[in-house]
């Protein structure tokens, strides 16, 4: 009910309910309403607030900082001793095309199988060049050893003389045994053929566990 008062209209109880309900239904008022994120930043400036005032010590701020650096740099070191050094996936290196200078999809195996036919028909040069490249293949597809692109023969037998440390002579004349033939235009031999045969069987033959990692 609607009550008269000095010209002025007074409602009672009731209708002043309905009236406040009618008003703040208006779209205008739900647009002003603050949202859940607006709501949620503003607690975490709260938070933040409280927790650097001088009201909480002089100490809290300074403290609270230190702690959180502190927990996100053991977060690091643990998972560097977890997982170790980012490295590339096998799959990545066994997808290599280029290997000593030449585009060559060929898994070592394949290229043992070739190097053999060449070294039967008596081709001395080709089974050199390809059985040095499986011997190089070979490591790369277990992982032994991870070449830059454009790696040279001395280099690869650098590298895996730190895995074979006790082949490192043999890795170094298998080196020099496709330098000579592949740009030296040296002749190679049934001998020198069969060395380097030797010294790739002798690697495939060491299981990964026994080798340093």
């Amino acid at each position: 009910m609607i009550r008269r008062i000095d010209d002025v209209f007074v409602p009672d109880g009731d209708d002043a309910r309905r009236w406040a309900e009618e008003e703040l239904s208006n779209p205008r008022y739900a647009d002003a309403k603050p949202t859940w994120f607006d709501l949620l930043a503003r607690d975490v400036g709260r938070f933040l607030a409280d927790l650097f005032s001088s009201e909480n010590g002089a100490g809290v701020g300074p403290s609270a900082l230190i702690i959180v650096i502190v927990i996100i740099a053991a977060a690091l070191v643990a998972a560097l001793l977890i997982w170790g050094r980012p490295r590339r996936s096998r799959a990545v290196r066994r997808g290599r095309l280029d290997l000593l200078g030449a585009s060559d999809d060929r898994t070592a195996a394949q290229l043992r199988s070739d190097a053999e036919r060449s070294a039967r028909e008596g081709d001395w040069d080709a089974a050199t060049v390809l059985r040095y490249r499986a011997l190089a293949r070979g490591l790369l597809e277990r992982d032994l050893i991870d070449p830059a692109p454009g790696a040279t023969a001395q280099a690869i037998a650098r590298e895996a003389s730190a895995v074979f440390a006790d082949e490192s002579d043999a890795l170094r004349r298998a080196a020099v045994a496709f330098d000579d033939v592949r740009y030296l235009g040296h002749r190679a031999t049934a001998a020198s053929y069969g060395e380097l045969a030797a010294t790739d069987e002798r690697l495939r033959a060491r299981r990964t566990e026994a080798v340093a990692a």
